[in-house]
């Protein structure tokens, strides 16, 4: 769904868990990209928001995020993989990511490579990672 859509629902989730459990600096969380891309929501049996992921025009995955009480539970694979599917339907040859190197594991079991050097960005330890459509 477009930013407009998604916001009032995807933001609250994003600060929940990259602000508040990570201490990812709130001024940095949200962004001009948000406004260009494809925002994915999953919903619990009673309609409550516990994840959320987008998708950039270029094909670039980012803000992938599951409620702490709904995690380990399948909800980043279906949200990751409508992103996937979505790129796809685009026609887009390849996604891309920086995943934060706890999760790389996760990216690595969905197809994702690693590839350069791990860095650190907003205080926590990352690795680019990339997964051909083709």
């Amino acid at each position: 769904m477009p930013w407009e859509q998604a916001q009032p629902i995807a933001a609250p989730i994003r600060f929940a868990i990259f602000v508040d459990e990570q201490n990812v600096p709130a001024g940095i969380e949200l962004d001009d990209m948000d406004e260009k891309s494809l925002h994915a929501i999953a919903f619990d049996e009673a309609g409550k928001a516990i994840g959320t992921g987008r998708l950039l025009p270029e094909g670039r995955i980012g803000r992938m995020a599951v409620v702490k009480e709904w995690r380990r539970r399948g909800v980043g694979a279906e949200l990751l993989e409508a992103l996937i599917a979505e790129a796809r339907r685009r026609g887009l040859p390849e996604v891309t990511l920086s995943a934060q190197l706890q999760a790389a594991e996760f990216y690595r079991a969905h197809g994702f490579v690693a590839e350069g050097k791990v860095y650190e960005e907003a205080g926590i330890l990352h690795q680019a990672m990339r997964r051909s459509l083709k």
